[in-house]
């Protein structure tokens, strides 16, 4: 990660910028332009900015990543406290590009897709200003400091200062095997936006809570097809890999793969395949509960671990439909399924769930000895 100070001279006129104007006997100066990169691998390539304080400059946020990031400036020693907020937005979260009504809160530049691009202004007085994506799980890892200062040399350096966002162990392989493969401590239900192994780029690896039986069980979810790719025991995920590489190396699955889909998408509508268009997800309870459209369908599906067993509970929601639809389960050897239907209890035929016109739910309940 490429961290640097960027000076924006009170006194001097900075190249492009308008003639001063003042403001009390602070001058002033217009069109001074900060360019921030959202890279792969979940950092902004800027991660720290030096300003003097009082002067008005503007911030350009440039998606280059393949995944959805924000950019939010907060009060400084706010972040974690807007970071946690963002989380517990539910439902509205993605209708607010998951920026929480706080006073905390000083500007933002809303969720941006791949390849796009945004601008804030900003005036700040003295101090030290976290900048932050809020997407969900990304607070923790992505962020970065604007120091308002008059006096840049008595700032400490980059590798020294508090506010600029340091991988645990990175770099450091030796300190990799005992160190916490997250640079945060971990609060189950959670997630990464990643990429991951047989899977493709639009990966979503989800750690489940332990079980006292079980152990810890993890799964990948693919939202570029919409469906369950893997389970596994034992862990959740290792990104060093991953961030160190600036997204060009696989995040490793930690533990044993013991459940792997084979038999593709699951849904068909009468005798065709649907293709599915994913419209993100909202956390219930910190569930991931993944949102998509198969034509004129809109589909949930909220994944659990089975209490004491391995195996998953998806539950799944329809909006109203005129056809009925088929669920294909996974014929594996040793793998079980349970089924329900409207909360009553259903029967697959060759692998088979037929779900009748206008059903608006189902359960689908996988144990794997």
């Amino acid at each position: 990660m490429r961290s640097f100070w960027l000076w924006l001279p009170l006194f001097t006129e900075p190249a492009a910028a308008k003639l001063p104007v003042c403001q009390g006997a602070t001058a002033v100066y217009a069109d001074t332009t900060i360019v921030i990169r959202a890279l792969a691998g979940l950092q902004y390539e800027q991660t720290r900015i030096v300003v003097k304080p009082k002067t008005r400059f503007r911030i350009v946020l440039e998606n280059a990543d393949d995944m959805s990031h924000n950019l939010v400036v907060t009060r400084p020693n706010s972040r974690m406290k807007v970071v946690e907020a963002a989380l517990k937005m539910g439902t509205e979260g993605a209708r607010k590009n998951y920026v929480p009504n706080l006073p905390e809160v000083l500007a933002n530049i809303p969720l941006l897709e791949p390849d796009h691009t945004d601008t804030l202004t900003l005036t700040l007085d003295e101090g030290a200003y976290p900048f932050v994506c809020t997407y969900p799980g990304h607070g923790y890892v992505m962020y970065g400091v604007i120091h308002a200062t008059r006096e840049p040399k008595r700032l400490p350096s980059v590798e020294a200062d508090p506010y600029v966002p340091k991988r645990t162990g990175a770099g450091d392989h030796s300190a990799h095997q005992m160190a916490s493969p997250h640079p945060y401590k971990m609060t189950f239900p959670a997630l990464y936006r990643t990429f991951m192994p047989e899977c493709g780029p639009a990966a979503i690896a989800v750690g489940l809570p332990a079980d006292a039986a079980v152990g810890q069980q993890s799964y990948c979810w693919d939202a570029g097809s919409c469906r369950l790719r893997y389970v596994w025991t034992g862990g959740f995920v290792d990104s060093y890999g991953h961030w160190e590489g600036n997204g060009n190396r696989l995040t490793k699955v930690v533990g044993d793969i013991y459940y792997n889909d084979r038999s593709g998408f699951p849904f068909r509508i009468g005798n065709t395949t649907p293709v599915p268009q994913f419209r993100g997800y909202e956390l219930v309870n910190r569930y991931p509960k993944f949102m998509y459209s198969l034509g004129g369908i809109q589909v949930t599906e909220l994944i659990k671990a089975v209490p004491g067993k391995r195996g998953l509970v998806r539950q799944f929601t329809l909006s109203a439909g005129k056809q009925p639809v088929t669920f294909l389960l996974d014929q594996q050897e040793g793998v079980q399924y349970q089924t329900r239907i409207n909360n009553v209890v259903a029967s697959a035929k060759n692998g088979r769930l037929l779900l009748p016109a206008g059903t608006r739910q189902f359960t689908v309940t996988m144990l794997v000895p």
